[in-house]
């Protein structure tokens, strides 16, 4: 019923590459990777034979595609694992929780495709019982994406939310949304702006905001509405962003998602180097010079960046990036959110009729959603739930079993039953304090800033490429985008060298056959409703006419009006 999604790292890689183009000419591509929702690598300084082409890649994504052309790349891993933004655990209370990015659906083609590959099976998350609606003290079930509103003025305040947002990203383009014919306008509000622009009632209000809290784990009041607009378009729209069934949240993958990353890296072996965090690049010289803050140097011809562009900042540039480049990296923060599992000793919240997906509308609440996390065979029951955007950073503070006291006692609040104040397991991760993430689900964009900086977002410097999840354009934030930014920064070192062409750089993924893609179908009578100003001008309109025929008639009665 939601989307989530994270993960992130640090990692550089080099390999000696030969080609017809190339012959007898080393070429070192060096990766430094730092990715949200996929996998990770590291780089190390290896010497390749000359009669093998190997080249370097920034993510595992992108390694993996290049080593298949027949090249072998070499990470740098900022972190001691694998996998950034995605974070699987292993003990005895949980057998694996995913404390980072987890979530796949339809239309994430590219994830599903590599973990077919892997045999990474997927399960659907619980979604048979009824879902929570919790707002204003009571405890409200339903079935569907979306809670109902009862007030028929919300109703259609909330339909035509999701309707305008939908009509407006279909103006924005995926690949470049600075150019969308009202790009200037909208990169001005907010979408806190937006909304009082074009919400009526406060239940609509409400909601709009925990919309935009669990989607991007930051304010309306803090992100532009065009990046936003462009962040749900390019993740097929409100329906599909925030739907479990048929939408970014409807499965996991059994085992947890760092096992892709850790597939990966068994394929590139002693290539992929741990604890090897960059901290410079240098191009002044005919080979790129890259060095980690533990004193290795590696020296190569292509470098792909796949950090978020926030944590550029902790890499020295010679020479400087360039003016837009620089000053872009200054300007995108990222989301908060702290992810909490929270395991029972029995699932009593389906004993109750609830499926475990509760959309909670309290200010002092500390969770926003939850989803059902209890393993596909229906052992360890748990409960996940993120603490989002100002509530993480309001409750980041407290101690570990101060969250947990809070958030069970929400828990038992909307679900009506003692049993959530006795959990017998917890685990959280807050992602703020990640020193190479700086936080989840992802970078996010404040007001002017796509459209004085967005068209450098994926631009290459020289040498210098640029991935991660953030330069996306399907599924941005989740490990869906991260693939794709990896494998498309790959395809851009690979045109640099004259093996494929600039037309063969984007490419799109046929879908899974496994976990295909439904349509979503909206009814007649939704498509039409009119918005709350529209309904209340009609009525004002309609009133007048009424007045107008009924003085009239009175008037003809009284003989008023002269008859013929």
């Amino acid at each position: 019923m939601v989307n989530r999604r994270s993960l992130l790292g640090c990692d550089v890689a080099t390999t000696t590459l030969k080609t017809p183009r190339f012959a007898c000419k080393q070429v070192h591509v060096y990766l430094i990777y730092i990715q949200l929702n996929t996998m990770r690598e590291n780089v190390s300084t290896l010497s390749f034979a000359l009669t093998k082409p190997r080249i370097f890649v920034m993510s595992l994504s992108a390694a993996k595609l290049l080593r298949e052309q027949g090249l072998n790349p070499v990470l740098l891993e900022a972190r001691d694992r694998v996998g950034g933004r995605t974070f699987t655990v292993r003990n005895k209370e949980t057998k694996w929780v995913d404390l980072g990015g987890a979530y796949i659906g339809p239309t994430q083609n590219r994830i599903l495709r590599l973990a077919k590959e892997y045999g990474v099976k997927t399960y659907k998350v619980n979604e048979e019982e009824s879902l929570v609606h919790y707002v204003k003290g009571k405890t409200y079930p339903f079935k569907g994406s979306f809670p109902p509103m009862w007030n028929p003025l919300a109703f259609m305040d909330y339909i035509n939310l999701w309707r305008t947002m939908d009509e407006m990203g279909k103006e924005i383009p995926r690949e470049a949304p600075w150019r969308a014919p009202h790009a200037e306008q909208w990169d001005k509000m907010t979408m806190q702006q937006l909304f009082d622009k074009i919400l009526w009632t406060g239940a609509a209000r409400q909601f709009a905001t925990l919309f935009v809290n669990v989607n991007v784990t930051s304010e309306p009041h803090e992100v532009s509405a065009l990046w936003f607009l462009w962040y749900i378009k390019q993740c097929g729209g409100t329906m599909r962003i925030f739907s479990t069934t048929n939408g970014g949240q409807e499965r996991k993958f059994v085992g947890g998602s760092s096992q892709i990353s850790e597939s990966m890296q068994s394929e590139l072996g002693d290539r992929v180097k741990l604890e090897s965090p960059v901290c410079s690049i240098d191009q002044t010289k005919d080979l790129v010079e890259v060095k980690t803050v533990h004193g290795d140097t590696y020296k190569g011809k292509y470098v792909i960046l796949a950090i978020p562009p926030g944590l550029n900042l902790k890499i020295h540039f010679s020479p400087e990036l360039p003016p837009l480049r620089n000053q872009l990296i200054h300007r995108v923060p990222m989301g908060s959110v702290i992810k909490c599992m929270v395991y029972y000793k029995k699932n009593f919240w389906r004993e109750k009729g609830y499926c475990g997906s509760m959309v909670i509308e309290e200010e002092d609440a500390p969770i926003g959603l939850t989803l059902d996390d209890t393993k596909p065979d229906g052992s360890v029951p748990c409960i996940m739930g993120f603490i989002l955007s100002r509530k993480c950073r309001k409750l980041c503070d407290l101690t570990k079993e101060e969250r947990l006291k809070r958030i069970c006692e929400i828990y038992s609040r909307v679900l009506g039953t003692e049993e959530a104040l006795h959990p017998v397991h917890y685990e959280e991760k807050n992602w703020c304090e990640e020193e190479y993430s700086g936080g989840c689900y992802t970078a996010y964009f404040p007001p002017g800033i796509m459209t004085q900086y967005g068209k450098v977002l994926r631009q290459p410097v020289d040498k210098l490429y640029f991935a991660g999840t953030e330069t996306s354009t399907e599924w941005s934030g989740y490990m869906e985008g991260a693939v794709q930014a990896g494998e498309r920064a790959a395809r851009e070192i690979m045109c640099a060298m004259g093996k494929i062409t600039p037309s063969q750089v984007w490419q799109p993924e046929p879908e899974s056959e496994d976990v295909p893609a439904l349509p979503f179908v909206t009814p007649f009578w939704e498509r039409n409703l009119p918005s709350v100003g529209g309904f209340l001008k009609f009525m004002s309109v309609s009133t007048v006419l009424s007045l107008a025929v009924a003085t009239g008639l009175v008037a003809y009665k009284k003989g008023l009006f002269p008859r013929s």
